[in-house]
């Protein structure tokens, strides 16, 4: 019998919101800090009354559990949307303005307009609903948790994928965070044009 493991808490928080936002919709992201690829982002409206096992702050998930929960809640969503700012806009915006940009085209892409946007974190995008921003929302509400499963795992995803076109950076193995391994690789072999220059510039 498959393990309950239910944080039924995030889903009271969504629900308690509903009475006065009947959409409500959640976004984080994933890839702000690493010194390679593209910040994702993800937005997702739940079906009312859903429920998820395992669902938390995808940061406390294993990888195993987030693969899985990745294609269930694309399966119970009402709506959902991974979106992206390119490495070239982390370099010529910053990182904060490029990850309000792929969050705002996430929501945007959802097909469909929330009541209310939550936001993950202390800062807002600019988006056409209203929004509010959740300190650790991706271990408060069920929305955002959701989110954060969405574009960590897709955000994996793609640097597994720059693995095999960069396989000199083993970018599988550190996601392009700054580790010992990625610095001995980027002093080796140089910064490719999948590296944020603005997070190397001492390298530079």
């Amino acid at each position: 019998m498959a393990r309950i493991i239910l944080h039924k808490e995030l889903f009271d928080y969504d629900e308690e919101l509903r009475r006065q936002y009947p959409v409500i919709c959640g976004v984080d992201e994933a890839g702000r800090g690493p010194l390679a690829g593209d910040v994702y982002a993800a937005a997702v409206i739940l079906k009312d009354g859903v429920l998820i096992n395992y669902l938390n702050d995808s940061k406390k998930i294993s990888e195993k559990h987030r693969e899985l929960l990745y294609d269930e809640i694309i399966e119970k969503a009402e709506a959902y949307c991974v979106a992206t700012a390119s490495v070239e806009e982390i370099d010529r915006l910053n990182i904060l303005q490029a990850t309000m940009t792929a969050m705002k085209r996430a929501v945007a892409g959802l097909g469909l307009k929330p009541d209310l946007a939550l936001i993950d974190g202390n800062k807002l995008p600019e988006l056409e609903c209203e929004s509010r921003f959740v300190i650790h929302g991706d271990a408060v509400s069920a929305s955002i948790a959701a989110a954060s499963v969405l574009a960590k795992v897709s955000r994996d995803r793609y640097m597994r994928g720059l693995d095999e076109k960069y396989p000199q950076y083993c970018f599988s193995q550190h996601k392009g965070y700054g580790t010992k391994l990625h610095y001995e690789r980027i002093a080796e072999f140089g910064i490719s044009d999948v590296h944020r220059r603005t997070f190397l510039k001492n390298i530079i």
